[in-house]
């Protein structure tokens, strides 16, 4: 066996059985058509916003362009504010991602290391949420955030971010993870629960707040039903609710320009996805794993 090469589930010598043989080329194939399934609608939106209008229209249609139009991107480009919006988008990430650490984050470690009173029965009514459907409380928090008078206003974003259990669950296992001695050292050095916090558990909490910024990004970049109902203001929309609005239902928008369009949203997601995917399963791994 050569030196740093892992074993796997067969061997060298397994793979000259012809049994084994056939099902690992029948996986490699189930694999490849899986792969060919999900990259097939990307590729085709990219190749479309490349094409002449009359050649996305045309039948039987062609994968690849015949004649690549470069000019549909900028057209696109100026169809619709797209800084603005993305503007937007940003501003709910951030206020999304400054409520869970600050929130969530003070919430799980006060279970996790703080003397709650009833503290399993506060944490168990929380998780309880996770098995009640996200449809059912829309019109709740759509009344609540009216009450308050929070509607047209990114608040309506950063307020029921306070309040996600499955984000509450991987801190809390995150920080079930921390050694008890270093928050004992930090209090024996005089250092408030606050200060032990901010001090202790944030700075080795990093690779959960990465994972969690991740998925809160995801989150702000795709919602685009909730925006529709809290935000009056075409100026205040998010990304995919102005997609939706001005180009999944514009009626007289040319395909090639509404397929470029697409491909520029969907673009930066994906490129986000395949720099930081490494922390998702190290984020998933460490956080629901205790130490």
């Amino acid at each position: 066996m050569k030196k740093g090469f892992e074993r796997g589930i067969l061997s060298s010598y397994d793979y000259k059985k012809k049994g084994n043989w056939i099902g690992f080329s029948m996986m490699i194939v189930v694999v490849a058509a899986m792969v060919a399934s999900m990259l097939y609608p990307i590729l085709s939106a990219l190749f479309n916003g490349f094409k002449a209008n009359t050649e996305v229209n045309s039948f039987p249609p062609r994968f690849l362009p015949s004649e690549w139009h470069f000019g549909n991107w900028g057209e696109a480009w100026s169809y619709i504010e797209l800084p603005q919006f993305l503007k937007n988008t940003l501003m709910i990430f951030g206020g999304n991602m400054v409520v869970t650490v600050l929130v969530l984050g003070m919430a799980a470690f006060s279970l996790s290391k703080l003397n709650v009173p009833y503290q399993k029965g506060i944490y168990f009514f929380f998780m309880i949420t996770l098995f009640i459907p996200p449809s059912t409380y829309l019109i709740p928090n759509f009344l609540n955030l009216r009450d308050l008078g929070l509607l047209n206003s990114f608040a309506a974003f950063w307020l029921p971010a306070g309040a996600s259990a499955f984000f509450l669950l991987l801190l809390k296992n995150f920080f079930d993870g921390i050694h008890y001695e270093m928050i004992e050292a930090a209090r024996i050095d005089g250092a408030s629960d606050w200060q032990t916090f901010i001090r202790i558990a944030v700075p080795l909490s990093i690779p959960i707040f990465a994972t969690l910024a991740i998925f809160v990004f995801s989150t702000a970049w795709n919602e685009w039903f909730w925006p529709s109902l809290v935000m009056h203001s075409d100026s205040k929309y998010p990304l995919a609710t102005a997609i939706y609005k001005y180009v999944i239902s514009a009626r007289r928008l040319d395909l090639n320009i509404r397929f470029a369009i697409l491909s520029m949203v969907m673009l930066p997601p994906i490129v986000i996805f395949l720099l930081f995917q490494k922390f998702i399963m190290r984020g998933l791994h460490i956080g629901g794993v205790k130490g």
